[in-house]
């Protein structure tokens, strides 16, 4: 006669065995499985129960893909990737075999951080270089800028057919048209492509410069990135408080080594006659026409010109500039 504890046993046993078979039959049935059985005719549901765990996660994770809350609150065990399956028979017996695999929102991002990392920025805002631009939005924020526009872009797209060029651009214009997003654009447009790229603010760069003299290791280090960067920008030349050194040891040393090797580009609110004037005088020395010459022979032969027209975007409407042209007329 069987004892209480073996009766207890063989019915408990029962149970999770029908609720193994009925989890079997309810995997089985889903349409993912149904599809993937579909495709792989050999998996059985023998096959099925072996690799409940596998098949388990590659619904759950297709569920958790199709309401993807975002790349930050992915609730996979792998941010950013899934589990795709596939079947071999191996002789009498069919294997499973899972593998992650990354979303398009994971290698998008991964892509995004391969752009920025392409691009430095000194003293320049890092939300200038953070994301893509559409070429649509920037013609639409202000049609008067439109032919600076399209000549940045067949730049890039001059630079993408033939390589990197020998001559960068030199965009000159009013206070907030643009200049500064416009080469901002450029470098990343060109880094998708594999470019690297440096934007410099050149009243901020100025000023730290002073401090470099105490770190020869950090100045150096700095003139070797903005020497061989692919694409270098001075945003705002002109702008800056300018001493012989700047002048001569540091532009003079980037400008002379990049000439007919790599292109660099330049944002300022002085077209070139003005700031050959801006090289011409310093504060120390007073002026010095020759030395102001020297460094625009290093400038003006290698740059295309780019005139941006529009109304200042800092804060200012075309129609406040309307009733402020209006008022004072």
């Amino acid at each position: 006669m069987d004892s209480l504890r073996d009766l207890l046993s063989s019915a408990q046993g029962g149970q999770l065995l029908k609720k193994a078979n009925e989890k079997v039959r309810e995997l089985a049935a889903h349409p993912l499985i149904v599809k993937l059985r579909a495709k792989y005719p050999e998996l059985d549901e023998q096959t099925i129960k072996l690799n409940m765990n596998k098949l388990h996660q590659y619904v759950t994770e297709y569920g958790n893909c199709t309401r993807c809350p975002g790349l930050d609150r992915c609730p996979n065990d792998l941010e950013g990737h899934y589990t795709l399956l596939t079947v071999e028979a191996d002789g009498e017996r069919t294997r499973v075999y899972d593998q992650k695999t990354a979303c398009k929102k994971f290698v998008a991002r991964q892509s995004q951080q391969a752009i920025r990392s392409r691009i430095r920025s000194f003293y320049v805002d890092e939300r200038a270089l953070s994301q893509g631009y559409s070429s649509i939005e920037i013609l639409d924020k202000d049609p008067d800028r439109e032919p600076a526009v399209n000549q940045v872009i067949d730049y890039i797209l001059r630079t993408r057919e033939e390589g990197l060029q020998k001559t960068g651009l030199y965009a000159a214009g009013g206070f907030g048209t643009g200049k500064t997003f416009l080469m901002c654009y450029m470098l990343y447009e060109l880094a998708k492509d594999g470019y690297t790229g440096a934007i410099v603010y050149m009243p901020d760069f100025a000023e730290d410069l002073k401090s470099m003299f105490q770190e020869p290791q950090k100045l150096k280090e700095t003139l070797d990135v903005l020497k061989e960067t692919d694409l270098l920008v001075f945003d705002d030349i002109g702008a800056e408080n300018l001493n012989p050194w700047l002048r001569d040891h540091v532009m003079g040393t980037i400008l002379n080594y990049r000439m007919n090797r790599k292109p660099t580009f330049f944002t300022s609110n002085h077209d070139l006659d003005a700031l050959e004037k801006h090289f011409s005088f310093t504060s120390k020395d007073g002026d010095e026409e020759y030395k102001g010459k020297r460094i625009m022979d290093r400038i003006r032969p290698f740059v295309e010109m780019v005139w941006v027209e529009g109304y200042n975007k800092r804060g200012t409407s075309p129609a406040d500039s309307l009733r402020d042209a209006e008022a004072s007329s």
